[in-house]
Order: C-alpha cells, then sequence, then structure tokens
C-alpha cells in the first residue's frame, strides 16, 4: 500500500505556516525578554492603517469606527498586563491596589512597553461632581501619526485602539473602566502639539466605592 505523506521538501511550495530554518518561532522566546525587540515604525504603520480600513468598513458613524477600534484593543490591553507584571521583580509582581497606583502603572510602564517613553501627563478632572474621571494626556499619539484622515472624518480620533488598550489594563486590574480618546489638539499654524490627545478614564460606581471603603481604612 502506497504513502500518502509528502515527500520531504514538498512542504515549501504548499501554502500555509512559514517556518524559520532554525524551527523556532515567536513561541518560543522566554517571555522576559524585553530588549531589542521593537518593531519598526514602518511595519507598525503598515498594520494598523490595515486594521484602521479593516475596521471602517459598514460602519454608520464615526462612533462606530472608534468603537471597533476600541474592542480591537481591548484584548492587547488585558494580555499586556499579565506580561508586564510577570516582568516585574518578584518583590513588585503585584497588581495595582488602588485608582493612583493603577493610572501611573499605565502612565509609565505600558506607555514605555508599547511607545518607549512615558505618557505626557495624568490629572485628575477639576469637576467636584466628577470624582470618577481621570485624564492620561499624549501629546503626540504613535496611532496617528501615519494615518490621514479624510476632511468628512475630521472628528475621527484613532487613538481610539489605545483607549481600548488602557480600558483593558483596567479591567483586567478589577478596576472596570469605560476609556475614550479625545482631541484638544488646535490645528493652528504654530501649533506645538496639533495632535494632543486626552484619554478619559471613566470609573465604575463601584469602583469608587471600594476606593472610599481603602481611604477610610
Amino acid at each position: 500500500m502506497s504513502s500518502l505523506q509528502p515527500a520531504k521538501g514538498s512542504s515549501k511550495d504548499e501554502p500555509g505556516l512559514r517556518y524559520p530554518s532554525s524551527g523556532k518561532t515567536i513561541y518560543h522566546r522566554p517571555l522576559n525578554r524585553s530588549k531589542a525587540s521593537e518593531l519598526s515604525g514602518a511595519s507598525f504603520a503598515y498594520l494598523f492603517s490595515e486594521m484602521v480600513g479593516y475596521a471602517s468598513k459598514k460602519i454608520e458613524s464615526i462612533q462606530d469606527l472608534e468603537k471597533r477600534l476600541n474592542v480591537q484593543g481591548h484584548p492587547i490591553g488585558l494580555k499586556l498586563l499579565d506580561l508586564l507584571l510577570y516582568r516585574e521583580p518578584p518583590r513588585s509582581q503585584t497588581r495595582p491596589l488602588n485608582i493612583i497606583t493603577l493610572l501611573h502603572f499605565i502612565k509609565i510602564n505600558v506607555w514605555q512597553h508599547l511607545f518607549g517613553r512615558a505618557a505626557d501627563g495624568l490629572e485628575k478632572s477639576s469637576d467636584p461632581s466628577k470624582p470618577d474621571e481621570y485624564m492620561i494626556i499624549d501629546n503626540e499619539p504613535l496611532v496617528n501619526r501615519y494615518i490621514s484622515v479624510p476632511k468628512d472624518m475630521s472628528q475621527l480620533n484613532c487613538a481610539a485602539y489605545v483607549a481600548g488598550i488602557i480600558e483593558g489594563v483596567c479591567d483586567g486590574s478589577a478596576f472596570p473602566a469605560r476609556v475614550t480618546a479625545h482631541s484638544v489638539g488646535k490645528q493652528e499654524e504654530g501649533e506645538m502639539w496639533p495632535g494632543r490627545t486626552v484619554f478619559l478614564v471613566k470609573f465604575a460606581p463601584e469602583v469608587m466605592e471600594r476606593e472610599g471603603y481603602l481611604g477610610k481604612g
């Protein structure tokens, strides 16, 4: 009876996954390897533009597109939280226990991992009626650098994808929140940061209630 298995060497002509000659893939790399593993700007620009193009199909409004980008970023945030905590020294390998610790973790650790620098600012809402709102500020979001927005969609902010990542980190840390991206830079000549973006983090009522108990303790 003849063998049905393909001959060696014929796999090169077959469709499917291509493996490096060493036989090792990205899954063989250690999780704590953080240096010399950056993605080139050109590769990221191409990949992200394709993601935006895919998300923009059959949308009814700008809000629909931003919602889709947010949903795409959310699972990244969940997985990124576990990865960054795994890479922390054993003594500090604990999840954030309060809002301020969590937001500083996002501003420094998450931004450093994603963009090679810390976020430009972290503020609490000055409105006394909104104690559950905080703002993370990025003067020049990387995700907006290579995106050309049509005139009829001038209100679009593709940093909604990053807002989804932030939301995923918050949810994974047991601090459920709603995160949205807002353009606050002025499109005027001489403006230093025309792409300035504020990520508005609005925590759920149960988070604020728990924070109040911790403060009393």
